[in-house]
Order: C-alpha cells, then structure tokens, then sequence
C-alpha cells in the first residue's frame, strides 16, 4: 500500500503540481475552455434554450441512428458525473483549499460547457456504428478519424488512460465514499459494503448501453432530487446567513491567505489547484469521458448532442455542487471539529505524532513531526509523549478505547508504520478493538453529512441519511456509467472479446475500493483523470475548427 502510494504521487505531481509556480496541466485546462469559449461564440450561453428543446424531445426521431435518446443520453453521462464529487469532492476541495475552491469549480464549469459542446459534436460526428447496431464513440475515435492515422498513437494513449481512470475516479473513489459513508453512520465493515456495491454494479453492468441508459434516466432524476430537496430545505432554513457565504467564497477566491481547515498556510495557487481539480473531477468536462455516452445518441445532427451534453457542467456543478458547497459555508463545519469515535484499524489514515508546543498552538503538520518508531505509555486512554492526526489535522482531547473503556497499555509503532497495542498484562490487542475519540476535523462524505445533520436539526435529527442515500445512488449510477466509457475503450484497443474480463476486473478493483485508504483513492482517482484529459483537450483543441463547421451548419437550418 505504502509503495503503491508513493507511486502515484509522483505521476499526481508531475500532473497537478509541476511546475510549482503554475501547472501546465492547469494552464492547458483552463486555457482550452477559455479558447474554446471564444471559437464558439460563447455557444453555452447562447444556445441554452435549444438544448432544452432538444432534451424535451421536440427532435426527437425513432429513426434515427443511435441506441438511446437525448434525455437518456443525458442522464447516462449525468449518471458519471452526478456523483461523489458532488457530495465529497466539493467537501474535500472546501477542506483542503477553504471556501475559495468553489469559486474555481464555477469558473471550470462555465468554461467547461464550451469543453463539452466541443467534444461531444466531434464523438457524434466520428461515432462508429458497427453492423449490430452497437454505437463505438468517443476521443480515441475522432483522434484517429478527425487527425489522422499518424495521430493513432494519441488515441491509443487516450484509451488506456481511459481504462485506468474508470477503475480510478469512476469505480474505488465511489465505492471508498460509499463503505466510508456507510461505516461512519451504521458501524457496516467497508468490506461488506464494498462486497454489495460490487454485486449490485456487476448485475447492471452486463446489460451494456441499453441498460445502463434505461437504468440511468430513472436514477438520477430521483437521486437529483432527493439531495436537491434535502440541500434547499437546509439553506432556506438559513437564508440569513447565505449572503455571507457568497461573500466569503468570493473574497477568499482571491486571498492567499492561510486556511482554517484541513490544509494550514494554503497559497492561492493550491487553493486554485484543489478548485478546479475537484471542477473537473464532478462536471469532467474536457476530460473525455461524456463523449462516449453521448455518442450513443439517436440523432443524425452531432451538434444537436453537443448542446445537449453542454448543459451537463449546469446540472452538474452550478446546481448541485453549489448546493453543497454553500451548506458547508453557510453552516461553518468546514472549520470546526466533530466529536467522532474511529476504529483504530484504519491506522493508515490516523497519524501518530510528536507532542509539541507548535502543533497544539496552530496545527501545523510537519512531516518530521510524524513519529516513525517508539514505545509509548497509555494511561486511563491518554497516550504520553503523542498526538494523533487525521484528515491534516490534529485530534482534540483524545482518547484511546478499548471496547468502551479507557485504555492502560503500550503503543508500539514500528518502522513499517504498523501499530500495536499492548495491554498491562503484555497481551497483544487486535486493531479493530482499539478505537480513537476525540474532536475530528471532517473531510469528504462526513463532512456534507455533518452540514445535513446540522443543518436539519431544528425539523429531524435524520438529516445525514439525506446524504448517505444520496452517496449511495450517486456513487452506483457514477460506478455503472464508468464501466461502459471503460468497456468501450476496451473494445477499441482489444476487440469485444475483451469487453467481459474488463467488467470482471472493473467489479473486483470496486470492492478493492471501498477497503483502501481516502487518500490513496482519491489521489489515483485524480491522477487517472489528469492522465485521461491531456490527450483529449490536445484532441478538441486541434478539431475545433472541424467542431465549429458542424455547429455553423446545424444552426443555420435551425
């Protein structure tokens, strides 16, 4: 686990942090949706009604070529993006960057629907429609079609970046906010969750397009609105304070100063970074993967779906990503520590550091600071000589229980990190009977949850189940969207025969999801993303101009 991790940090570096001053990835992003915006005429203004025409059906033909319609086009890809970005992504960009990094997702939004027209006429336009009816569409397609035969090699690399990040920020990050989610309201193992969630995904997934599409247009309609319901409800109960929130997102947009978060002394740029990479990750615009369900579409008019996809990054990051983000600010949990209990067997995520005057007064975590062996006395719970830290920050008034009393014992940590517990009596005690109380800093699905339950109090105590129902069905229609954008990358670099051992994998690698670490998950996820967009937004880039003849032409006959 520990050299799997590092690994991925290294790629995650040089993608999101290199250089230090200004990442290119970052610059290529933002600067293909502001080129874009401009080539297009600022279509995703321009166009909104037309694609609410279009998604009510007005154009609508049975006969035209495709597997789905419109709507279900839609909610397929909707289904992707509506997930755990929109509860624990936006979460944990408000943890990590403040309340600024929702700001950044807005700005990737509205440049990112011009992103989305792009990409998603060009998917139609080059789709493959094989002798079955099958519809094969997507970036590695209109690379190798719309560029050329010497530019396969960027298809080719497309695909696999495609096939890693559906096993990444499409499948582990969901089933991971999912055990966690369940874990933290019921006490249900993530092992077991992560074995029902797997079960659940692979029933769907067998059925291909048709099914996920038919799946899909019920789903997230009802999911939508559940969480909609539940987010507007909380902030009309404190509309008072909502103007004052708007105020802080917007003014800490701009500030470098430190954070009061997850993440002490945060610069303008990580604040930046950590909005526009949860922006992507929630609306994934640019990114390449919209494209694929979207070209499954009946229509013969490619532009017409392009105005279609475009209103996904409106649903998606403006609607409901901002109903998330505004419940956290508004009710300030972003900032305050929880009363939480933790099993002490997710040690991996629980650091255990030196007991310092620096730490207690600013909570800043060092890396030197995080003890690498030693022996440590444990009296009536209090551990001397030791702090504990989780989600980048230190743990309040803690307290190590065994069962539901108070520990007397040792800890022993060794230099491979593995922790032990011994009792007085020189026993050896089993992790997953040591938990940790204390006052916690909540990151990800915890956190909206915390905001829910706060936030509903004055109605019903119930107000986190809002948000774990809503994990749940988000994190499954996200799961079941992401194996089809993956089986049909599969197809392309191996054939169809490939198709069925991917869907094995992709259920196996959602299991191994719900058990890793948050840390792990998430930054594979972000890596695999970052390594999925770089050929596409190099793709649309160079075919835009192909893009803008195709919309020219449409809406001169409409």
């Amino acid at each position: 686990m520990s050299a799997m991790k590092n690994f991925i940090d290294i790629i995650y570096g040089y993608i999101w942090e290199f250089p230090k001053s200004l990442p290119y990835f970052l610059v290529l992003l933002l600067g293909t949706g502001i080129f874009l915006t401009i080539r297009m005429r600022f279509i995703q203004l321009r166009r909104v009604k037309h694609s609410l025409m279009v998604i009510a059906g007005k154009y609508d033909n049975p006969n035209d070529s495709g597997e789905i319609n419109h709507f279900q086009a839609l909610s397929a890809a909707l289904s992707a993006t509506i997930g755990i970005g929109n509860i624990a992504g936006v979460a944990t960009a408000i943890h990590y960057g403040g309340p600024g990094a929702l700001f950044w997702m807005w700005v990737t939004a509205i440049l990112g629907t011009a992103s989305k027209f792009t990409e998603c006429t060009l998917s139609t336009h080059f789709r493959k429609i094989g002798a079955d009816g099958v519809i094969s569409g997507g970036p590695m397609y209109y690379i190798e079609k719309g560029m050329g035969n010497k530019w396969k090699f960027l298809a080719v690399i497309f695909s696999v970046c495609a096939i890693i990040s559906s096993f990444g920020s499409g499948n582990s990050v969901q089933a991971f906010t999912v055990a966690d989610s369940f874990r933290s309201d019921f006490g249900i193992p993530t092992w077991i969750t992560g074995s029902v969630m797997a079960t659940l995904v692979g029933l769907v997934i067998i059925g291909g397009i048709r099914r996920i599409g038919k799946v899909a247009s019920k789903l997230v309609p009802f999911m939508a609105g559940i969480y909609f319901v539940g987010a507007l409800t909380i902030l009309l109960m404190h509309a008072g304070s909502i103007p004052r929130a708007f105020i802080t997102i917007v003014s800490d947009a701009f500030s470098a100063k430190a954070g009061v978060g997850g993440f002490f002394g945060s610069s303008f740029m990580f604040m930046l970074i950590w909005g526009v990479k949860r922006g992507i990750f929630s609306n994934e615009a640019g990114q390449g993967s919209a494209p694929i369900a979207h070209a499954a579409a009946k229509t013969e008019e490619p532009a017409r779906e392009g105005v279609v996809a475009m209103l996904g990054p409106y649903i998606d990051t403006l609607l409901i990503c901002t109903l998330t983000g505004l419940t956290i600010v508004t009710l300030g949990v972003w900032k305050e520590k929880k009363i939480e209990i933790v099993p002490f067997i997710e040690q991996s995520q629980i650091a255990i550091m030196k007991d310092n005057t620096s730490v207690h007064r600013n909570g800043v975590i060092h890396e030197n600071d995080i003890i690498g062996e030693g022996r440590f006395k444990v009296t009536d719970g209090h551990a001397e000589g030791v702090i504990f830290a989780k989600n980048n920050s230190t743990i309040d008034d803690a307290l190590i229980l065994e069962g539901d009393n108070k520990f007397n014992g040792f800890i022993e940590k060794e230099t491979d990190g593995i922790v032990h517990f011994i009792g007085r009596e020189k026993k050896i005690i089993e992790g997953n009977e040591i938990r940790l109380y204390g006052k916690i800093l909540q990151n990800g699905s915890p956190l909206t949850a915390w905001a829910f339950e706060k936030g509903m109090a004055p109605l019903f105590k119930g107000g986190k189940y809002i948000v774990t129902i809503a994990v749940f069905l988000f994190a499954l229609s996200t799961a079941i969207s992401w194996s089809y954008y993956g089986d049909r990358n599969v197809e392309y670099l191996f054939g169809a025969k490939a198709i069925l051992p991917y869907r094995i994998i992709f259920c196996i690698i959602h299991f191994l999801g719900a058990i890793f670490s948050l840390e792990l998950v998430w930054t594979f996820g972000d890596t695999a993303l970052g390594l999925m967009a770089i050929p596409n937004l190099i793709a649309i880039i160079v075919l835009s101009g192909k893009a803008k003849k195709i919309a020219n032409d449409y809406f001169s006959r409409f």
